[in-house]
């Protein structure tokens, strides 16, 4: 049987022009670095930079929802935010609400009800193609004024924690619309976010032009599942579409069975263009590149040249510690650069699944890493990538989680151009158990123009064993 496909609009109330919103109300100093080559660049391969993913999907437009609806959108009922905020809880998928969050959790309650009438029980695997999960997400920015301040940060640039949670919101999505084949599936199905591979911001992300997401799935295995995501925002300065694209994000989500929690099969992707096919490999390589890590890091560090890294790393610690007066004063103990931060998980921040939404925890825990580049650094830094997600186990409702980050390492090779790579990681504790366990691990790397500090960009040294070990995991990681 053909899986069906599904087309849907959805629009969110938009924001009806007033004149006098028509400038910005805030004049701040835009710190943002506007030139392109200060950005570290990545490629996932060594041919010409990827184009922008193609197909014609209506976009979901996402619009402030605290203003009037509109109801002469482009002929589409708009969305009453409030009204949906007070629809039975078995009706509304997912309880954690932002305007993207809005748009997507209605979207699949409308994929719900399309597919009621579809044989319920056929859950044979079926095999579809990418330009069926395909999804986009627009941003009006330069028309709603709303929705520009929900996404505005303090330097005039955007928020890239929200822009996290909003990649991994329409990831989910689009894993959705793969996956399930009729409305019966979603009480049988979970799906959950495994790992965050390393997204590049090739350009700076300015909050007062149009945005748009762009996604589909590129890869399938027995129980997992690779979408790509681009964000795009054209230039005034270019007419080229490679101009456009400001980063790009892997997601791999896993499919889990939801009465026995063990690993469920899910739908096989079938490449069409010749485009598909290249995502397709490029994506198969990192999942045996990330199998093949799993494996190195199961092994002990105990031949004699990794032997020899660890005492290197640990020389320098070892003198902050024994003798702190001869120290190096342009370096500083990893511990002395923690920070902390604590919260008990609420209902309103679950997703469709009932479990806390990862595109929060990930927020959660950028904003956090970045006060921690900003009290290190001595000046607002600049984010330039996410290095590494992972999603260890899952976070309930009524769940202490904990995070703690801190500069694991630098790289000061270019001066001009000093790299402050961040480890967050989140622990769910049980007070009444005096247990913790890790949930997630999040890598961040900034960076911070020259000049904007006073203060030196200093190296960080380990003083116990576990965090040289954890140092030499990242330092490799980056070289794959």
């Amino acid at each position: 049987m053909k899986p069906p496909r599904f087309n849907y609009t959805v629009a969110i109330s938009k924001l009806i022009n007033n004149p006098k919103h028509s400038s910005n109300p805030h004049q701040i100093l835009n710190l943002f670095p506007k030139n392109p080559s200060f950005f570290r660049s990545y490629s996932s391969s060594s041919g010409p930079p990827d184009p922008p993913l193609s197909g014609v999907v209506d976009p979901i437009p996402i619009a402030s929802t605290v203003s009037s609806p509109d109801p002469q959108h482009d002929g589409v009922s708009a969305i009453d935010a409030g009204s949906s905020l007070r629809k039975p809880i078995s009706l509304w998928p997912g309880m954690y609400h932002s305007p993207v969050t809005n748009a997507l959790w209605q979207a699949r309650s409308i994929i719900f009800d399309t597919t009621t009438t579809t044989a319920a029980g056929d859950d044979k695997v079926a095999s579809k193609r990418p330009a069926d999960s395909r999804t986009t997400i627009l941003y009006p920015f330069s028309k709603d004024y709303i929705l520009r301040e929900q996404y505005r940060n303090p330097w005039n640039g955007i928020r890239v924690g929200k822009l996290l949670e909003d990649l991994d919101a329409l990831a989910g999505t689009i894993s959705f619309k793969h996956c399930f084949n009729h409305a019966s599936m979603a009480e049988s199905l979970l799906l959950v976010t495994a790992s965050v591979d390393k997204m590049v911001i090739k350009k700076p992300i300015v909050v007062d032009s149009d945005l748009k997401i762009a996604g589909a799935v590129t890869w399938v295995g027995r129980s997992s599942l690779e979408i790509q995501l681009e964000v795009l925002q054209s230039t005034e300065e270019s007419s080229d579409p490679q101009d456009s694209q400001a980063l790009i994000a892997n997601f791999t989500f896993v499919a889990r069975d939801s009465k026995t929690g063990k690993s469920a099969t899910v739908n096989q992707i079938t490449p069409e263009t010749e485009k598909e096919k290249l995502l397709w490999k490029e994506a198969d390589e990192r999942n045996r590149l990330r199998k093949e890590r799993r494996l190195q890091q199961k092994k002990e560090i105990d031949n004699e040249k990794e032997a020899d890294r660890l005492n290197a790393l640990l020389a320098e610690g070892r003198v902050f510690i024994d003798m702190p007066a001869l120290a190096d004063r342009d370096s500083i103990l990893i511990q002395d650069t923690c920070m902390h931060n604590s919260l008990v998980c609420m209902p309103q921040q679950r997703n469709t699944h009932g479990r806390i939404f990862g595109g929060f925890l990930m927020r959660r825990a950028f904003e956090l890493a970045f006060a921690t580049a900003y009290a290190f650094a001595g000046s607002a830094p600049f984010f330039l990538e996410v290095d590494h997600v992972d999603f260890l186990k899952p976070v309930d409702v009524g769940n202490f989680l904990r995070f703690k980050s801190c500069v694991l390492f630098t790289e000061l090779e270019n001066p001009e151009k000093p790299l402050i790579n961040i480890e967050v990681v989140a622990h769910v504790t049980r007070p009444e158990l005096r247990t913790a366990e890790v949930s997630n691990k999040f890598y961040f790397t900034f960076t911070t123009m020259s000049g904007a500090s006073n203060s030196k960009i200093r190296s960080v040294v380990p003083a116990t064993e576990e965090e040289a070990r954890r140092v030499i995991e990242r330092i490799d990681a980056e070289k794959c």
